[in-house]
């Protein structure tokens, strides 16, 4: 049961992740420790399955012209060793506290999406976004991700829509292609700690990645401020719910 569980999530944090422009791991943590899997793998086994996932919804969403690029070097620059310090902090920290955070934040971003949803902003020609605020949301972002073992997509997004001022199918795809790239770093951190479960990480994989695209391609079909909003409803509607699970539990 615990295998087909595995799948189920997969699939649908591949969907999830590929229409919310994130790789879905801020996700799938939560709903992995709920069906059994031991917290720290729950934590570490995402990031390297949705590595394949974000490359493929990025794809997608850069073919049709709506990654900005220099935002994209901007952040990664600073990301990447952010990450690295981000995982290798986890050996300090419990799991399980990691999992709460992962909920939490995805309560507040989602929240945050859907009441403060923009118009329909979609356009070509992107302003290039320059001076120190992309670096900085890059480094914030890298450490979290590093830490909560996830590519950042699930936080790269909302600011990249608050802080920028990107429209919302721009922060996607642009968050996407930073993400596939942050979580690189930290997998490899993860790995070394041995947080890793390959068979877990396998499985999901192979459920997720498909409908990555799919997820992508409905996003680019649909209405802007509609997406924006739906996607903050359903971030905070599944965190919400796990976080309330997991205090009750403990």
């Amino acid at each position: 049961m615990e295998w087909a569980a595995i799948i189920v999530i997969g699939a649908a944090c591949g969907l999830l992740g590929g229409f919310l422009g994130k790789g879905g791991s801020a996700i799938a943590t939560p709903l992995l420790a709920a069906v059994g899997v031991p917290p720290i793998v729950a934590v570490a086994a995402p990031l390297p399955a949705t590595i394949p996932g974000t490359l493929v919804a990025g794809r997608t969403y850069a073919r049709a012209g709506f990654v900005e690029w220099a935002t994209v070097r901007g952040s990664i620059a600073a990301a990447v060793p952010a990450a690295i310090a981000g995982a290798l902090a986890t050996r300090w920290i419990d799991a399980s506290v990691l999992v709460l955070v992962t909920d939490a934040i995805v309560v507040v971003v989602g929240l945050r999406l859907a009441v403060h949803a923009g118009a329909d902003t979609d356009r070509r020609g992107l302003p290039i976004t320059r001076g120190p605020r992309v670096p900085v949301i890059g480094a914030i972002v890298g450490a979290i991700s590093g830490l909560l073992a996830n590519g950042g997509g699930f936080l790269l997004a909302p600011l990249f829509i608050t802080v920028l001022r990107f429209p919302v199918k721009f922060a996607f795809a642009t968050s996407l292609t930073v993400a596939t790239v942050i979580a690189v770093p930290a997998t490899i951190t993860h790995a070394a700690l041995g947080h890793l479960d390959w068979p877990v990480v396998a499985v999901f994989a192979a459920a997720a990645v498909p409908l990555s695209r799919v997820g992508a391609r409905l996003a680019i079909r649909t209405e802007s401020a509609r997406l924006e909003r739906l996607a903050g409803i359903l971030l905070a509607l599944i965190a919400g719910t796990l976080l309330v699970r997991e205090l009750v539990v403990h």
